[in-house]
């Protein structure tokens, strides 16, 4: 009897260490946006598409979702990328670029919400379909941190009673109230510390 007295207090005293570990790395790692560096055409990269696939870079932005500093890296021999107004982009005029980028491994970063356009500065290559346009889409609305963590009650000493399955049922609530705030490597891991110890 005295056996399991303990094996329960042990087990309940092992929980309460694990669900505190949880909570102290949930609170530690908070979710951060990755920034995403999308290389443009992929492979390709940026240059005169072949005759038959003149879309090339319409199709390849629509299978692409841009946020707010996400980055674009082109890469290029012997051309360039010029950031043009939409008017400037569907007429391939190179004249009042608002920026201009001849070194051939170039990184913009996308700073606004909003359509931003692409052309080569070679009048013909951005005819031919060398010219990009994208939509920046505004970050995702994360959700806020919880306002205090939980509270849990001592741990048990050696010498208290057996514990009732009701205070077992309490510390399976809480890990599941954890649960929705954190990832779920961190909760594949308190699960199965909490059934190793079980056991």
């Amino acid at each position: 009897m005295a056996s399991v007295h303990g094996s329960h207090a042990g087990f309940n005293f092992c929980c309460f260490i694990v669900l505190i570990l949880v909570i102290v790395i949930g609170t530690i790692v908070s979710p951060v946006s990755a920034v995403e560096e999308f290389k443009v055409g992929d492979v390709d990269g940026w240059r005169q598409p072949d005759i038959n696939h003149t879309e090339v870079y319409t199709l390849w932005a629509a299978t692409k979702r841009f946020h707010v500093g996400d980055l674009l890296r082109f890469e290029y021999r012997n051309d360039s990328v010029l950031v043009v107004d939409k008017w400037a982009y569907y007429h391939c005029n190179v004249t009042s670029p608002s920026s201009v980028f001849t070194d051939g491994n170039t990184t913009i970063s996308l700073d606004n919400v909003g359509p931003l356009y692409f052309i080569s500065g070679d009048t013909e290559h951005c005819q031919n379909g060398q010219r990009l346009a994208v939509q920046v889409m505004p970050l995702p609305p994360q959700s806020p941190p919880p306002s205090s963590p939980p509270q849990y009650p001592e741990p048990e000493s050696e010498d208290s009673p057996t514990p009732s399955p009701v205070s077992t049922l309490n510390a399976a609530t809480h890990a599941l109230s954890v649960s929705k705030m954190l990832p779920s490597s961190a909760l594949v891991t308190t699960f199965i510390a909490l059934l190793w110890h079980s056991g």
